[in-house]
């Protein structure tokens, strides 16, 4: 569910007074935060914000297509290794004992079936 227009964006205090002294000093520097429920604000565009995500900092330049977003859309926390291919799960079925393609199993009868055209 959204916030409400009503109580505008929620941006860290702490954050936003960061970002308010490096406008002000006109300096660009990686912040460090740990405020990923944070929205981006566009007084945040061009500065480059140290998001972390649960094991590290993960550095996150702000562009302005970025604003309205939160920051923690942006440091993932999970890798993604992949999906299983399907040629992998049938080399692990024929090779296994037992089961698969050829094997010994309690099958139905290599010769017709009970419902087939014989």
């Amino acid at each position: 569910m959204a916030r409400s227009l009503k109580k505008g964006p929620f941006i860290d205090v702490h954050l936003q007074k960061k970002i308010d002294t490096m406008n002000a000093a006109n300096e660009r520097k990686v912040v460090k935060t740990w405020s990923r429920r944070s929205t981006i604000a566009p007084e945040m565009v061009g500065h480059t914000l140290a998001v972390y995500n649960g094991r590290k900092f993960i550095p996150v330049y702000i562009t302005e297509n970025m604003v309205g977003h939160k920051l923690g859309e942006f440091s993932p926390t999970r890798t993604f290794k992949g999906h299983s291919s399907k040629v992998e799960k049938v080399a692990k079925v024929a090779g296994a004992p037992g089961g698969g393609a050829q094997g010994g199993g309690g099958g139905a009868p290599a010769g017709g079936g009970a419902g087939g055209k014989s």
